[in-house]
């Protein structure tokens, strides 16, 4: 493992000696002045083990695989009179480096993320995840007919989860220093969970890197929602059958990827694409199943355009070019209708296809849970030398990329008035090619990010083990180094196997900087630079 010089020393004295006491009596005893907490489960995992709670854990049914050895925990927290949510922890024996972090949830799903709990565990983290208060699959919202749940899930949950984690590890440890730094990863919802924390409660963590955020809870699932409605009926004649997206998305790709200076199946640059729309209509002579009629197109127009009401309102940001509309296009989501069903209305027959702004401005009143995070002036996170490492997909299919743009422009407006250089402690960047939070067919991605995996790899970027393609690792240096990343790089492994070899890799830039090829092999990080657009 390839440490940032400035933290390697840190990590290895900071090794534990001997493995603490994994057993009930241990943690009873920690949790002696907390009577709303009860144990439900402690493990030793021995090197090279698995551990996961598959039977009941309905999002993240697979185990934690390839385990240092560790002490798996999960504690129960009574949250209030008709509720409670749960955590684990991962604490390995010999191989902590005094270090905290938190991972998140995905969706409308609850459960315990044990899986980067795992991966995160392998760098030598304490690591925790929780359950949100509930365990349901990533599209159920049902469970938040329950108005605590809710709480829950929105930031109570979490952050009692890290205050207690922080408690509990300390004390396992019984090390003179305490954990010396915490930090978070998460993307989605996860990314919303690290956002919201850091803005309620800027002492929680030192660093936080966080993908594609869920940050607007209400206008995204809003917008997921008219997204879907926008082609329903079948009957409709603008309704666009889904055996006509990929001609859409390989126009969109033919115009796009030139205008971004190489041509490479990559569209590098959606935003600054001049794409004519027109371009896919149907003509006389043309093929039916590779094009459009003028009510189709309107679909299209709007579904990666920003959804602006009537009276002007700015609601959502639209669909990057070049994104595959299959699953906000192709069916009207529970990701969407769930939430004014179950959280705003708590009523499971209302009828979304009646669906309207006044809708919005009704849950945006409520703000279910008070899940949104969006409280721009992230001041007190940046004065206790807090550091944000956020990314994006510019091919997200689930959480337009332009939610990302705007919640970062939101920052810049509320801080840089106040003489604040945001760019000191918040850094964004934008990954082309990529789908939410992880993958691409043809394009450099993987950057070892929460949510991220690759086949053949325990954790971190095989054969670049440090903070230039790794960007927990670049937190790391960030915080305790205080050296920023001016650049991070993204690898494509071919067939997303590690032992299979580098297929590409490509600099990721701060935004609103642009990886431009110069010359040489694009496939090679170095034949690019990140440059301004003046």
């Amino acid at each position: 493992m390839q440490w940032p010089s400035a933290i390697s020393l840190a990590i290895l004295g900071g090794a534990t000696a001997a493995a603490p006491e994994c057993t009930v009596d241990a943690f009873t005893a920690i949790l002696t002045n907390h009577s709303e907490a009860t144990i439900n489960l402690v493990e030793a995992v021995p090197a090279n083990g698995s551990f996961g709670q598959p039977d009941t854990d309905i999002p993240f049914p697979t185990n934690a695989t390839s385990l240092p050895a560790l002490c798996a925990v999960s504690i129960n927290v009574k949250s209030s009179g008709n509720s409670s949510y749960n955590f684990g922890l991962f604490l390995p024996d010999t191989t902590w480096n005094e270090r905290f972090m938190a991972t998140g949830n995905g969706g409308f799903g609850g459960g315990i993320n044990w899986p980067d709990m795992g991966i995160l565990s392998q760098y030598g983290f304490a690591t925790m995840s929780t359950d949100t208060g509930h365990s349901s699959d990533i599209g159920d919202g049902s469970w938040g007919l329950n108005p605590e749940s809710l709480i829950d899930w929105g930031h109570r949950a979490m952050h009692g989860s890290i205050v207690l984690s922080k408690e509990i590890i300390s004390s396992y440890y019984a090390s003179p220093d305490g954990i010396k730094y915490s930090y978070y990863a998460g993307c989605s919802t996860g990314g919303r969970q690290g956002l919201k924390e850091v803005q309620l409660y800027p002492d929680s963590f030192d660093g936080i890197s966080v993908g594609a955020p869920a940050w607007w809870t209400v206008h995204l699932a809003a917008s997921t929602l008219q997204e879907g409605l926008y082609n329903v009926p079948e009957s409709d004649p603008k309704h666009i059958d889904s055996s006509l997206f990929p001609a859409i998305v390989a126009e969109m790709t033919k115009q796009c990827d030139p205008q971004d200076g190489l041509v490479d199946g990559i569209v590098s640059d959606p935003y600054g694409c001049n794409f004519n729309f027109e371009a896919l209509l149907c003509t006389p002579t043309s093929n039916a199943s590779t094009c459009l009629t003028p009510a189709q197109l309107t679909t299209v127009y709007r579904f990666y355009n920003p959804w602006i009401d009537a009276n002007q309102t700015y609601l959502f940001p639209g669909v990057s070019l070049g994104t595959d509309p299959t699953f906000l296009l192709g069916s009207v989501s529970s990701l969407g209708y769930g939430l004014f069903q179950y959280w705003v209305y708590n009523n499971s027959d209302w009828d979304y296809t009646k669906f309207s702004l006044k809708d919005v401005q009704f849950a945006d009143s409520i703000n279910p849970g008070g899940a949104t995070a969006d409280d721009f002036d992230l001041s007190p996170f940046r004065e206790r030398g807090g550091k944000i490492l956020k990314y994006h997909g510019d091919a997200d299919s689930l959480i337009p990329t332009g939610s990302s743009i705007y919640f970062y422009k939101k920052v810049l407006q509320t801080l840089v008035p106040k003489g604040i250089d945001v760019s000191d402690f918040y850094r964004f960047f934008l990954i082309p090619g990529m789908n939410h939070c992880t993958g691409s067919t043809v394009a450099p991605w993987y950057i070892a990010s929460a949510s991220q995996t690759v086949t053949g790899a325990t954790h971190s970027v095989p054969g670049f083990e440090n903070a230039e393609h790794d960007i927990i690792l670049a937190m790391m240096q960030w915080v305790e180094a205080g050296e920023a990343p001016e650049q991070l790089i993204a690898t494509k492994f071919v067939n997303d196997t590690a032992t299979l070899g580098v297929q590409s890799q490509r600099p990721l830039c701060p935004f609103p900087e642009q990886a431009k090829y110069i010359k040489g092999d694009p496939n090679e990080a170095g034949s690019w630079e990140c440059r301004s657009l003046y």
